[in-house]
């Protein structure tokens, strides 16, 4: 995506329940209640489930996404995350 590029502009590309996982390290910015500044919040890897979607500065969506390994429910952009659902529930073959 470019810079002044506007994500709003379509539709969000996760859904509310849809399973993701974190593409980056996520630390907190400030944000965070609770946590120091820096702390690491998710890891490369780590499974959620988008909980609401929002917008930040009229031109991104935000992605509540609630990681049940730790409770924590942390906003996240598009580029932070990847979609986590199979895309074939199963591998089994008829013979």
């Amino acid at each position: 995506m470019q810079r002044d590029e506007i994500e709003l502009n379509s539709q969000p590309v996760f859904e509310i329940g849809q399973k993701v996982r974190v593409k980056k390290l996520i630390k907190n910015d400030g944000t965070f209640v609770g946590r120091e500044i820096g702390e690491v919040l998710a890891r490369i890897g780590d499974v959620g489930y988008v909980a609401s979607i929002g917008t930040f500065l009229q031109a991104y969506y935000i992605y509540a996404v609630h990681f049940l390994d730790t409770g924590y429910i942390i906003g996240c952009r598009k580029i932070e995350l990847e979609s986590a659902e199979e895309k074939n529930e199963s591998n089994a073959t008829d013979e």
